[in-house]
């Protein structure tokens, strides 16, 4: 499950990344809210964690542009403000939550398992595959014969982007952006992670077409 945090205070920010990322979440971070919402507009992101007084664009405005688009992605607010009225200006623009600094990482835990549970917890969490795979799209995890492959973080991420474009190809430059987070990475790597993750389910499990890049289909 890929999450997005944004948070100015660095210290603050990295202890939150790393506690989700030993909880298996796939954890992207900014520090302020141009960056953040330039990356949802570019990304898939199951649940946005926001600080609200970062810079160039606040937690409530970036929320507020996502709510006039219809995009009802779940929000997370964490701050150190607690005046009544700025909470009820959060959840007026349409946040799901709130957690005051300071909080113990355990409580941001359940929050999120909670919101995943409402969000997602009717959907289809098994996207069923050739082959014998299948993609647990809460986890975002791949298994053969409902056994987890074991895939590096770079893997991952390559999987993940082409399971939330199934069916359609996903460019190189696309891949480049999403995954490796640099326009110039050379097309080998590119090549050689994807034989990476062939090898370990199947050949055609990846297709790929001049031109156009790579898809994941069923």
């Amino acid at each position: 499950m890929r999450l997005l945090l944004l948070e100015d205070d660095l210290e603050y920010k990295q202890t939150i990344k790393e506690y989700l990322e030993s909880l298996k979440y796939e954890v992207d971070d900014f520090d302020n809210g141009e960056d953040a919402l330039d990356a949802i507009y570019e990304n898939t992101y199951h649940l946005l964690i926001l600080d609200i007084r970062v810079p160039k664009l606040n937690g409530y405005e970036l929320v507020k542009i996502l709510r006039e688009e219809k995009n009802d992605i779940p929000v997370i607010y964490i701050t150190s403000l607690t005046d009544i009225n700025n909470l009820s200006l959060g959840y007026e623009l349409g946040c799901n939550d709130y957690i005051k600094k300071p909080f113990s990482p355990k409580e941001l835990r359940y929050r999120i398992e909670e919101l995943i549970k409402q969000f997602y917890g009717n959907c289809k969490k098994i996207i069923l595959l050739n082959g014998g795979l299948s993609y647990n799209i809460i986890k975002t995890e791949l298994s053969l014969n409902d056994v987890p492959i074991a895939l590096s973080k770079k893997e991952c991420a390559v999987v993940f982007t082409l399971i939330s474009n199934l069916n359609e190809f996903v460019s190189l430059d696309r891949l480049r952006e999403e995954v490796w987070n640099d326009k110039y990475i050379c097309e080998a790597d590119i090549r050689i992670c994807i034989k990476k993750i062939r090898d370990k389910t199947s050949k055609d499990f990846i297709l790929n077409q001049r031109g156009l890049g790579y898809k994941i289909g069923q």
